[in-house]
């Protein structure tokens, strides 16, 4: 199976934990983007949910498909928060913001009871830190921070190419209206002192490290469905269809 019906058949899965009346943070990301066109079909004959997006992109699609939207202002807490994820380690820690919305889901992720992630099962990793961290950062003093980020690092023993991300002949922007530099440290292997380090930077305004945020990952492998729960410690296969 490639990689996109992986990712559809992780979605699908994680519709099982969506019931009537719910209030839901609505990821962003391809996964995510999955979830939502799945999310629709069920919202077409009956489902009654309200979705908060973490991204105008999401927010397109859900209004594309007629998912009906809210927001933090109307709806400040929610029931389940379903995303996706560019690392996933054995505690269900993550590195998000591949697609440079890491600002809005971890208010979102933080603003809902519950997270769900969903992913194939490539996202699984031993240690956080193969994929670049994104680090979302203020346009205003960016080499100085840069330079904090850098030796905040040192400090914790990483090292690597911190890069700003770029789009065309530009550097890229959040839906925030700021930048992103993406740090290639390899495996992290202190990653809450890493994100306390990277919280203390003025300049830093969030890092794509979501630490004891998730409660549940769906993973899609050519072996079916896994589910690890972070409480249960637990993990449940089903086959794929």
């Amino acid at each position: 199976m490639d990689a996109e019906t992986l990712k559809a058949a992780a979605a699908r899965a994680a519709l099982d934990s969506v019931k009537s009346g719910m209030k839901l943070g609505i990821g962003s990301g391809s996964t995510a983007e999955h979830f939502v066109r799945v999310l629709a079909e069920k919202v077409a004959v009956g489902l009654d949910i309200i979705g908060v997006p973490t991204s105008s992109r999401t927010e397109a699609l859900c209004r594309e498909l007629s998912v009906p939207l809210t927001t933090l202002d109307e709806t400040p807490r929610l029931d389940l928060v379903v995303d996706g994820a560019d690392e996933i380690d054995p505690v269900m820690d993550l590195i998000k913001g591949g697609g440079g919305a890491l600002l809005r889901e971890k208010i979102v992720a933080a603003a809902s009871e519950r997270m769900i992630v969903i992913a194939d099962e490539s996202k699984l990793v031993d240690k956080l830190g193969r994929f670049p961290l994104p680090i979302e950062v203020n346009a205003f003093g960016l080499g100085a921070t840069k330079v904090a980020i850098e030796t905040a690092a040192s400090r914790l023993g990483l090292s690597g190419e911190i890069t700003l991300r770029m789009a065309g002949d530009g550097p890229f922007l959040t839906d925030g209206g700021h930048l992103i530099l993406d740090a290639s440290f390899g495996r992290i292997p202190a990653t809450r002192r890493l994100a306390g380090e990277l919280n203390a930077i003025p300049g830093v305004v969030e890092h794509g490290l979501f630490i004891g945020m998730a409660d549940k990952a769906i993973l899609a492998g050519k072996e079916g469905i896994r589910e690890i729960d972070a409480k249960a410690e637990h993990t449940i296969k089903t086959e794929l269809d």
